[in-house]
């Protein structure tokens, strides 16, 4: 929502200038991180404030760490925050996926140039072409998130963005 995209922003803009603040963490609510953007909303008249793509830039281009804790699943929208984000921490059931490009819309938000660079092409295109889902165990082996927990996931983000 524009909320949650306004929040992000004013969260990561108020972090960057805090020169206490030494790391950043990025979590969901009730047990998700995100599964992107509300459909409905794209048949809404068109929308003035912020927009995903450049909220994703603003997370990559931090200066400080940015840690994605992703739980439940990380759906379009909400893989490409998490792969903006300098590391992903996941719960070992979450999932994650590109799933809009099997109702034929293709990520808006730079998913489809930072996946590839992440885990590689082949993979990436598998993705990005089937909308298929993937759990943590195989995000892990491919190198779409740094590690999985089976404990709290914000504690274990929190600890990876106070390490690096």
């Amino acid at each position: 929502s524009l909320a949650v995209l306004q929040a992000l922003e004013d969260g990561l803009k108020k972090a960057g200038a805090d020169p206490s603040v030494k790391a950043v963490m990025i979590c969901g609510e009730n047990g998700k991180f995100s599964a992107g953007a509300d459909i409905r909303g794209f048949s809404s008249p068109k929308r003035h404030g912020v927009a995903l793509g450049p909220i994703v830039s603003l997370i990559e281009s931090s200066e400080k760490p940015v840690v994605a804790a992703i739980e439940g699943v990380a759906l379009g929208g909400g893989l490409e925050v998490a792969l903006g984000c300098h590391y992903r921490v996941a719960h070992v059931e979450a999932r994650m996926g590109l799933p809009e490009v099997t109702i034929g819309l293709l990520p808006g938000a730079e998913g489809t140039q930072r996946l590839p660079r992440l885990i590689g092409v082949p993979a990436a295109l598998d993705m990005i072409t089937t909308g298929k889902h993937i759990p943590a165990t195989e995000a892990l082996k491919l190198g779409l998130v740094d590690e999985i927990v089976e404990e709290n996931t914000t504690e274990a983000a929190i600890r990876l963005a106070n390490k690096v």
